[in-house]
């Protein structure tokens, strides 16, 4: 039996199973290639927003580039120059600025 369905898929140019194979293979390429990376990105954005602490250099999503003052719940107050200070959701935090830029950490 699966003699034969091996040999009608090889002479009818792989039939319904090498479409089924065919899209399997995309579905997985996809989700390797493209899911997969997004998710553990997430999960790394996630997991340094809730542990932000002060005296970090961040960058806000808007590009604006500080150092973590103080953390009040869900807001985070930045300095940016001289004691300038702003105060942002920590939604609006992109990335830790000094991984970044020095790559010895």
């Amino acid at each position: 039996m699966i003699n034969t369905v091996l040999a009608q898929a090889a002479v009818g140019g792989g039939g319904i199973l090498g479409q089924v194979f065919l899209f399997g293979s995309i579905i997985l390429i996809m989700y390797f290639f493209m899911i997969r990376p997004q998710q553990k990105k997430q999960k790394e954005t996630k997991k340094f927003i809730e542990e932000i602490k002060k005296g970090e250099d961040v960058v806000t999503i808007g590009g604006l580039h500080g150092k973590v003052y103080s953390v009040d719940g869900d807001t985070v107050q930045l300095e940016l120059d001289r004691g300038f200070k702003v105060t942002v959701e920590k939604s609006a935090i992109s990335l830790d600025f000094s991984k970044k830029s020095n790559p010895s950490k």
